[in-house]
């Protein structure tokens, strides 16, 4: 008879009825790993499903929206009202106050405003891994002078900032918006690494990875990181959606990117004065757009953040 001991491999034994001699049943469980215990459990949190289709909808009109409904500029129709055409069966979302389609105004700005979002997210999650790993592994003066550039970062008024660098260097251009929106973004984030680094610095894995020679770097971005993966994440989505708000609010204030691209925010910011002339519909869907695709985000955080957290239950 098999030894019902349960063993490292999860192998479970389940002996049948020795009273009528019942064969015994080996049942192999497999092991999964950290990132499919993680899908498991987000799986089960149905909001960040939700947003996640959201998001993916949003993706899917960025990439392809452009090449289905195009928006031309210069497609001008004529009104039957100054604030333009209500929502109707030939234009689901109404018209601008010179006859063109909102509808197409509103998937062709999901490019340039998911765009922003994801490249200020990606400069702002490097800059910030890499000040935030380096401050918490090797603490002492590293520590003491990166934070101080943090909080030196974190003390600038944001918005005041935001606006007058865009105004001065950026002139519209949209690579150097996203460049001021990353620079700006990551003391957050460097600061949480900090946190995470300084709590793994002493693990036994880590001094392990000391004692057999492992170079400092290796430790910290090759065995330290990995770990820190999962809040990290969470609060990339949350950069993600800052950033399209933030865009949709200089755009607005006309600080924003060139009047002739297409963005959320710049749809909103020439929608303004219209609605004098009752045109509602030209500011509520590229608002309703923004507003749908950061609370997906957040949604896809919240579950990241259960999923990812090792004391929650598969």
């Amino acid at each position: 008879m098999a030894d019902p001991r349960t063993i490292e491999t999860e192998t479970v034994i389940l002996t049948g009825d020795a009273a009528y001699g019942a064969a015994d049943y080996e049942v192999a469980l497999e092991s999964l790993s950290q990132w499919q215990l993680a899908w498991r459990r987000y799986k089960k949190h149905k909001l960040a499903l939700f947003g996640t289709g959201v998001l993916f909808m949003m993706i899917f009109l960025a990439v392809f929206g452009p090449i289905i409904v195009p928006f031309d500029d210069l497609d001008i129709r004529p009104v039957s009202q100054p604030g333009g055409e209500p929502p109707a069966a030939t234009d689901l979302f109404g018209t601008d106050n010179l006859g063109r389609s909102v509808l197409a105004l509103t998937i062709n700005g999901a490019r340039l405003s998911i765009l922003i979002g994801l490249a200020t997210a990606l400069i702002a999650v490097t800059i910030g891994i890499l000040v935030g790993a380096l401050a918490g592994y090797f603490g002492g003066k590293a520590d003491s002078i990166l934070m101080r550039i943090v909080d030196l970062v974190l003390s600038i008024p944001f918005l005041f900032i935001v606006l007058v660098a865009a105004r001065v260097f950026g002139s519209g251009d949209i690579v150097v918006l996203i460049l001021i929106f990353g620079l700006l973004s990551w003391p957050g984030l460097a600061r949480l690494v900090r946190a995470v680094f300084l709590s793994l610095r002493e693990q036994e894995f880590v001094l392990a990875a000391r004692a057999v020679g492992v170079g400092n770097l290796r430790i910290a971005f090759r065995h330290m990181l990995p770990n820190a993966i999962g809040p990290i994440v969470v609060s990339a989505t949350l950069i993600v959606a800052n950033a399209i708000i933030l865009e949709a609010f200089v755009s607005f204030l006309g600080f924003g990117i060139k009047s002739t691209d297409i963005s959320w925010g710049n749809a909103l910011a020439k929608s303004q004065g219209t609605l004098i002339n009752g045109n509602w519909w030209w500011p509520f869907f590229p608002g309703m757009a923004i507003a749908l695709t950061v609370l997906s985000i957040n949604f896809i955080g919240d579950g990241l953040r259960d999923a990812l957290d090792p004391r929650s239950r598969v």
